[in-house]
């Protein structure tokens, strides 16, 4: 089977304020396949977030490649990679980035406007998928109307709005209470398994770790593979 996502040797090196080199990623291998979630964990600072940037196509590597959907990022330049992500790669960060001006629907419409679909189009496939999400009450509510939970699902949604074949989280249920926390948790395992997506995502949390189908440990810029009773989340 051809892996929705593959990085071989990445590196990612800056250059610190003293001048000398700060090597965040140093040697990455990753393979994600379809109907797969992968939860990244590691200590804070070690490099996972940055390591979703790459992955993404949102931060070039140092060194190394990414293959996201049969597609190789190398070489992209900008405009190539902006639509790369816009119809292979779907983010939901911790913090939802919803634009608060617009309601929900015209949120997850809007990477179907970016990509130049049709409005009639793109207001059905946002319609549906609010659906999917469990949002259909809340669908022309801003995202000040809706609750931490509510927000967060819209992310969700406007993620898959593209039908990507790569969904990279970064603590999707960081700011999120229990229940609603086991609310995302459940639609992404869902959505995973109904959509044949892969999944990659940074998390703190035990709960959602556990939901994973492997779990990495990202530590010295090297990932490896681990079990969630054996590392602090």
């Amino acid at each position: 089977m051809i892996p929705v996502l593959e990085a071989r040797d990445l590196h990612k090196t800056y250059v610190g304020g003293d001048g000398g080199t700060i090597n965040v990623l140093n040697g990455v291998d990753l393979t994600l396949g379809r109907r797969e979630m992968v939860a990244v964990v590691g200590a804070s600072g070690a490099g996972k977030s940055t390591l979703l940037h790459v992955l993404g196509a949102l931060d070039r590597p140092t060194r190394g490649y990414v293959v996201v959907a049969g597609e190789p990022i190398n070489g992209l330049d900008e405009e190539q990679l902006a639509s790369l992500r816009n119809r292979s790669v779907g983010f939901v960060f911790q913090f939802h980035h919803l634009l608060r001006e617009f309601s929900a629907l015209e949120n997850v419409m809007m990477p179907l406007r970016i990509a130049g679909r049709d409005v009639k189009v793109a207001r059905g496939r946002a319609a549906e998928l609010l659906a999917r999400v469990g949002l259909s009450a809340r669908m022309h509510h801003r995202p000040g109307e809706l609750s931490g939970g509510e927000q967060q699902r819209t992310a969700v949604a406007r993620a898959l709005a593209m039908d990507p074949r790569v969904i990279l989280a970064d603590e999707p249920s960081g700011n999120l209470d229990l229940a609603n926390a086991e609310m995302l948790h459940e639609l992404l395992v869902e959505v995973v398994n109904d959509l044949e997506i892969g999944m990659i995502i940074v998390t703190h949390n035990r709960g959602l770790a556990a939901r994973a189908s492997r779990v990495l440990l990202l530590e010295g810029g090297k990932l490896g593979e681990t079990v969630v009773g054996e590392v602090v989340v």
